[in-house]
């Protein structure tokens, strides 16, 4: 049975059962990104770092949405769609760069730094003849403009202007757990885009995922980065959209054989690593937490694994794919011992990751798995049927959470 075939019903009040055909189906997905991406949400789009001065920019998705986002001559940061008023060809060809205006490279339509159009090549014709009639008005033509706003070096974009504030959106405790990590100027490391052959939403509900972390991953229940057994625990917003998850080192745990007694495979006592350095971390924060993943709806991701420091973006690209936008990050005042430990563990996550690898396959794994079984539900049980914080990883709250809001966006 083909998701075509099957009524677009969701099963009930419920957050424990979600149906497959969510993942597969294209009618849901140009529904998605209309009702959330291009919605009241805030999308991740850079970092500050990225615009230091003016006419410095970035080019992005909101959504499947082409997005520039640029530092402006009076210091603010715009962001425009990335398609010329003419024909719809990108505005910007570059991932990145410096502009004192932009110009399309189709037929030279330009653009100022805050996506208005300025210019039109002979616009009066030529010798007298063609050009544009004299009733066009370049002020009423030009790309969708998005709201912005910035916190702790990151910039969030929205095209819906009535989108609640920065703040309102997240919410104290997400905001705290933001400001936790990112206390001081960023510096990029290094960045990558990963393509990964499943729904968007699939990656998004593996990050939030508490219980298959140390199941999935075998380094980091082997080498004790994280496990069910360890303190700890989820926080997640009151609207469900956003968590935070964290790691605590819990002394009576470190020799614990509860892996090994239940025979699960992410427990390797006979792996030994050849170069240990690469788990030489420090307590930056000085708060205990050895590991904090945090998510805000409905695609960004802020990673802190030991003293690996990363943001991710979640860009869909279809029912079917996606591409995962990669920043390592450190600190504009890292001394150069902390930015070599950073490079080091930066081999923990991203498609060849020691911890991270498992996770660009297993998104695929349900896509292919599902896919026809359109009718069927998958079952999130663990930790109760609601969507509250819990002092326990051993749970999918907050993957619950994500539905929560999700659910609401689309009126389902």
């Amino acid at each position: 049975m083909s998701a075509s075939d099957t009524a677009r019903t969701w099963p009930g009040a419920t957050l424990t059962r979600i149906p497959f055909w969510v993942y597969q189906d294209e009618a849901n997905y140009r529904t998605e990104l209309r009702r959330i991406f291009e919605g009241p949400t805030w999308n991740f789009v850079c970092l500050e770092a990225d615009l230091k001065q003016p006419g410095d920019f970035r080019t992005t998705f909101v959504g499947e949405m082409p997005v520039i986002v640029v530092r402006a001559e009076d210091g603010a940061i715009r962001a425009f769609e990335n398609r010329c008023a003419h024909r719809g060809a990108l505005i910007s060809l570059d991932d990145q760069g410096t502009a004192k205006h932009f110009q399309c490279v189709y037929h030279a339509w330009t653009y100022d730094l805050q996506g208005n159009l300025t210019g039109i090549a002979f616009e009066k014709g030529s010798n007298g003849r063609g050009g544009m009639p004299p009733s066009f008005a370049k002020s009423a033509h030009g790309p969708r403009k998005l709201k912005t706003a910035t916190l702790h070096g990151l910039v969030f974009a929205s095209l819906c202007h009535d989108a609640p504030s920065m703040e309102d959106y997240l919410g104290e405790e997400i905001l705290g757990r933001i400001a936790r990590v990112l206390g001081k100027p960023i510096h990029v490391l290094g960045r990558f885009v990963q393509a990964l052959p499943n729904n968007w939403k699939l990656y998004v509900e593996n990050v939030k995922d508490t219980y298959h972390a140390s199941l999935l991953h075998a380094f980091f229940t082997t080498f004790r980065v994280t496990t069910l057994t360890q303190g700890g625990g989820v926080l997640v917003s009151p609207d469900g959209g956003h968590h935070a998850s964290t790691t605590r080192d819990r002394a009576d745990d470190r020799e614990s054989a509860a892996y090994r007694e239940q025979g699960l495979r992410a427990d390797h006592d006979r792996l030994r690593l050849s170069d240990p350095s690469v788990l030489d971390t420090v307590d930056e924060f000085g708060d205990g937490i050895k590991l904090q993943i945090l998510t805000v709806f409905p695609g960004f991701v802020l990673q802190q694994i030991g003293n690996s420091l990363a943001v991710r973006q979640v860009l869909p690209k279809g029912p079917g794919s996606m591409e995962l936008h990669w920043t390592y990050l450190g600190f504009v005042d890292d001394v150069p011992e902390m930015r070599r430990r950073r490079l080091r563990q930066a081999n923990l996550v991203g498609p060849a990751g020691y911890v991270s690898m498992e996770d660009g396959c297993v998104g695929g794994f349900v896509q292919r798995g599902a896919a026809t079984a359109a009718d069927a539900l998958s079952v999130v049980n663990m930790g109760g049927d609601g969507a509250e914080s819990q002092d326990t990883r051993a749970t999918e709250a907050s993957v619950r959470g994500f539905w929560k809001a999700y659910r609401r966006y689309m009126d389902y």
